[in-house]
């Protein structure tokens, strides 16, 4: 299986995710962009539209970055009868997000949120019940807006705590010294990306 499909995070255009998919595609991979907008419609909406744009690419590995892997997540879990090869999620904040809590306590926090305020406060179920191989990947760079009102407790990548990206069922997890944006942007999580596409584990740490 060569196709995959990408699902950007919240406030950004698909094409954030063009560095990681050219490196992708050098690794052989075809790469589908899909494109939602995050903050204006509830999860299940999202999930509808990604169900029917992976149909028409077929069969295909799934990628999501931040809001982006909750995406995945609820479609491939809703939507069963998705063909998926291997899943990987970069930076998803899984099980809630303390930053994403804190800025919803502001009015204007709440709005930037929008529709998807209380994924960020409450995350989504945190297990994977299918049996394609789910991985994760996240950061420990503590670069990023979620540092807008201080400092995160634990390891983070700037926006979402390592222990938020834990998936009850996930095939395996691995940490890498990345912000939540500069992932997008990074060979190293690229390589990563793809050896776990391509064959449902990551690279031995060096």
């Amino acid at each position: 299986m060569r196709d995959v499909v990408l699902a950007h995070g919240l406030w950004v255009p698909a094409l954030v995710m063009t560095p990681l998919a050219a490196r992708l595609a050098e690794a052989g991979f075809r790469c589908h962009l899909f494109s939602y907008h995050g903050r204006e419609r509830p999860l299940d909406a999202h999930a509808e539209r990604l169900a029917r744009f992976a149909r028409e690419v077929g069969p295909a590995h799934f990628l999501g970055h931040s809001l982006g892997g909750l995406v995945v997540l609820h479609t491939l879990e809703q939507h069963r009868s998705v063909d998926a090869g291997n899943v990987l999620l970069l930076g998803s904040p899984v099980r809630g997000n303390f930053a994403g809590r804190r800025l919803a306590q502001h009015g204007w926090g709440r709005w930037f949120l929008g529709a998807s305020e209380p994924l960020w406060r409450e995350g989504r179920s945190a297990r994977w019940t299918r049996p394609e191989p789910l991985g994760v990947l996240a950061g420990t760079m503590p670069i990023g807006l979620g540092r807008l009102f201080g400092a995160l407790p634990g390891a983070n990548d700037g926006v979402v705590r390592v222990e938020e990206t834990e998936v009850e069922g996930m095939r395996e997890r691995i940490v890498l010294p990345v912000g939540h944006s500069t992932m997008l942007v990074s060979a190293r999580v690229a390589a990563q990306a793809a050896s776990f596409l391509r064959d449902a584990r990551f690279l031995p740490r060096r």
